[in-house]
């Protein structure tokens, strides 16, 4: 099952949306990921692992934008 969590906001977006897909874990995925337009323009961050090591992977690259997407996706 797909999921799909988007916000703009005048402040950092970027945990809100790893949390919304925290939220979504329940309905099963394979697959992750963030877009975010930031200071350097559309930023990307994937994971084919759970979402906590996007969460890992999203704090490493420093990804901080005050719009974005995310998304769980499931293969079928």
């Amino acid at each position: 099952m797909c999921g799909i969590v988007g916000a703009a906001s005048g402040r950092d977006i970027v945990p809100v949306l790893i949390e919304g897909l925290r939220r979504l874990e329940y309905r099963g995925y394979d697959s992750c990921g963030v877009a975010a337009l930031g200071a350097n323009g559309l930023q990307r961050v994937r994971s084919v692992a759970r979402v906590e090591d996007l969460a890992t992977q999203v704090r490493r690259e420093a990804l901080h934008s005050q719009t974005g997407i995310a998304h769980t996706r499931w293969a079928t």
